[in-house]
């Protein structure tokens, strides 16, 4: 076991080259690989890398784009200049703990991928492995915060945490209070490093220019995904084009010559509530539904195959996380480990049977919240999975054979449910 252990706390080093080249016909793209010179535990410092891949045997390197503007067709690729995780110096580094591995890295840049379109509050975005798995919009930066980790305090564990605005004490007291990985923000004010240095192994990192963050929504990069057998599949970066509420559609069908229209509309709540749940979608591994209620999330539901199924899921976690903060708010222990000293007579059933019922009352938050489905509903079991937990409206691409019986299912909900439209498929694998 403890050779395992140094396995996770060990540098593995890489054999890739110092730059990379990547021709398209005749233009070429120039990357130069990061490393960082970094103090370690023994006090010398040490010029390194990542400190290794997804898992501890396998090399990584990660390289920022340092020359070539490319242009095919009518798209113009992001140019040099523009760093963002690829661009994080050592200085950037406010409190190491190690050297970055690829999954932190990744899961920073999937926080930008979902922040840049959650400019106009404080908003932050916890994630691991790749996915959001609390996100939230706050009055302040601090709430924004609680509200994400509230949201999923489970998964949050260990997680990533991407934040909109320069970090402050109070938000850093809240931060300091859980275990994380990683703690992002385009700054960090006096005193907060201070209160974050309590915990040792935490990576703090400033990414100056995440307060232009809004700008890289026009950016687009080659995104690359590789074979097992060497070769590649090049494609567009994804943009959201659900911006506003001007964007969204009317939930309208036509089927064997009848025209079916969702009856109801949304209200204001519910429109900001489809732009901020699309935003969040963005950075959701597919097939993926989630739930969302004044601008945080209830549930999420990633990667599963199929979209009843998921929306399950996501209904599924939020109850789970629910019933976690509840009890966590009274009596300051996880859910499970309560079920635990129940089993072994420790505790009192009633506790329990108490958080229950409180979970089954409120259903878990998600009465009144809003679904959102990155691709549309192959049949209305799917919509009626949320309808039955009480969702006001809906949000989805549209485009199935079958959007009449998704419509019906939302007119014939009691009380009825709005859905709109949005166009746009949003998948990311």
């Amino acid at each position: 076991m403890s050779d395992i252990k140094k396995m996770y706390s060990t540098i593995l080093g890489d054999q890739f080259p110092l730059d990379l080249k990547i021709s398209f016909g005749d233009q070429t793209l120039i990357y130069r690989k990061k490393s960082w010179n970094i103090k370690q535990d023994d006090g010398n410092f040490e010029e390194r890398g990542i400190r290794y891949g997804e898992n501890p045997d396998q090399e990584a390197a990660l390289y920022e784009l340092v020359n070539g503007n490319l242009s095919l067709g009518d798209c113009h690729y992001i140019n040099p200049g523009n760093g963002l995780v690829s661009a994080i110096s050592a200085e950037d580094m406010l409190q190491v703990g190690k050297h970055p591995g690829k999954i932190n890295l990744t899961d920073i840049d999937n926080g930008l991928n979902i922040l840049k379109y959650l400019d106009k509050n404080p908003a932050a975005v916890i994630l691991k492995h790749n996915n959001p798995c609390g996100a939230a919009y706050g009055e302040n930066l601090a709430q924004a915060f609680d509200r994400a980790n509230r949201a999923d305090r489970i998964a949050a564990f260990g997680g990533a945490v991407v934040l909109n605005r320069a970090c402050d004490n109070d938000t850093a007291r809240l931060l300091s209070e859980n275990y994380l990985e990683v703690v992002c923000a385009p700054e960090f004010e006096e005193g907060s490093l201070e209160i974050l240095s309590q915990r040792k192994n935490l990576r703090v990192i400033k990414i100056s220019q995440i307060d232009r963050l809004a700008e890289f929504e026009k950016f687009r990069f080659v995104d690359f995904k590789s074979l097992i057998d060497g070769g590649l599949i090049v494609q567009q970066s994804a943009v959201n084009s659900i911006r506003s509420i001007d964007d969204l559609k009317p939930a309208t069908a036509q089927y064997q010559g009848t025209e079916y229209r969702c009856q109801r509309t949304p209200d204001q709540r519910e429109l900001d509530d489809m732009i901020f749940g699309w935003a969040i979608e963005h950075g959701v591994t597919s097939n993926s539904v989630l739930y969302v209620k004044n601008g945080c999330t209830v549930g999420i539901g990633t990667g599963e195959q199929d979209r009843v199924g998921v929306a399950e899921i996501a209904v599924h976690k939020a109850y789970i996380k629910y019933a976690d903060i509840l009890c966590f708010d009274y009596h300051k222990i996880p859910y499970a480990e309560l079920a635990l000293a129940i089993e072994k007579g420790e505790r009192d059933q009633a506790l329990k049977d108490e958080i229950d019922e409180q979970v089954r009352e409120d259903k878990a938050g998600l009465n009144g919240s809003v679904m959102i489905s990155d691709a549309f509903f192959p049949f209305r079991d799917g919509a009626d999975v949320g309808i039955e937990q009480g969702v006001s409206a809906i949000l989805q691409a549209g485009g199935s054979m079958r959007d009449f019986e998704t419509i019906e299912a939302c007119n014939e909900a009691d009380p009825q449910v709005a859905m709109m439209f949005t166009g746009q498929r949003s998948f990311k694998h």
